[in-house]
């Protein structure tokens, strides 16, 4: 059967979406995925309740509707995880569209999320991180990507960058000055410090990679002189940790994880590594200190003489 949602409703989500987008910087990637999951949402209510949903039979969702909507999600093998993101877009757009059309969103805005253990972050050992950067540079048998690739993930650990991030700089950016100014998901600014390891690291790359660092160009190159491809730089570290002995947890990103966790181990402040790391939100960065008080519940049930 063909779902036809009111343009009425569809108007209104991109109304939302670009108040988001203007107000809080959203990502291209965030947008997509809230307009994806209010379309779902919208078309599952024009089936429930048998026709299109113009704006006034939406401000009429009651309890047992968002119970029904919720029912079938779950039945379709969707995780609590899942759903619970899917229902805070959904809070979202009616908290804007309540406030606009004047009506109370009471009924959407109580529906429960289903509970979940949230996932923690999985970081390295710090002998593990620097084995990662010691080795990685020997799975190619060409000396310049061998010294790419240990710039990479020096800047990933080092520097507590995301790929995206330590891959978007340009060779105007070389040599790496005592700061850099990142620009991260949705366009949210942060300055991080570049220790002189990191510096270093880039440095012998630039010297033997057998591109000219253009201004305009990406810094990082890959075989044949175009823009390093975030999945060559996941091919490599998997490699690493197959070397290693380490568990697939052994990301790029675990190396970011390992950066903030390892900060916080030796005595950092939250709120710093909130901004190194460029959370929008502390609850995101606390996961941190979940990690470290695991870590060291692990070491007391392995070393207490009484435990």
């Amino acid at each position: 059967m063909v779902v036809v949602i009111s343009p009425a409703a569809i108007s209104a989500v991109d109304a939302f979406l670009a108040q988001r987008a203007a107000l809080s910087g959203a990502s291209e990637n965030t947008l997509k995925a809230y307009r994806g999951d209010l379309l779902e949402f919208l078309g599952f209510m024009t089936g429930h309740m048998g026709g299109p949903q113009g704006l006034a039979p939406l401000a009429r969702i009651g309890v047992p509707d968002m119970r029904a909507w919720m029912a079938q999600a779950r039945g379709t093998g969707l995780g609590a995880r899942s759903l619970a993101r899917k229902l805070s877009a959904v809070k979202s757009f009616y908290r804007w569209l309540a406030e606009r059309e004047g009506f109370e969103p009471t009924a959407v805005l109580s529906a429960r999320a289903p509970k979940f253990q949230p996932r923690l972050p999985r970081p390295l050992a710090e002998d593990a991180a620097r084995a990662v950067i010691n080795t990685v540079e020997l799975q190619s048998d060409k000396g310049w990507i061998g010294a790419r690739d240990t710039a990479v993930v020096t800047l990933l650990y080092g520097c507590g960058l995301r790929i995206s991030e330590a891959l978007g700089l340009k060779g105007r950016d070389a040599p790496l000055p005592a700061a850099l100014r990142i620009v991260g998901k949705g366009g949210k600014e942060r300055v991080v410090p570049v220790i002189d390891a990191a510096r270093e690291a880039v440095d012998a790359y630039l010297r033997h990679c057998p591109f000219a660092a253009e201004p305009d160009a990406a810094l990082f190159r890959g075989a044949r002189g175009g823009a390093l491809n975030p999945r060559q730089v996941q091919k490599v570290m998997a490699q690493t940790r197959m070397q290693l002995g380490l568990p697939a947890t052994a990301t790029p990103h675990a190396l970011r994880h390992s950066f903030a966790t390892h900060l916080l181990a030796a005595g950092g402040d939250l709120r710093a590594i909130q901004e190194l790391l460029g959370h929008a939100s502390l609850s995101t960065t606390q996961t941190y200190t979940e990690v470290d008080t695991a870590r060291l519940m692990d070491i007391y049930n392995r070393t207490h003489p009484k435990a």
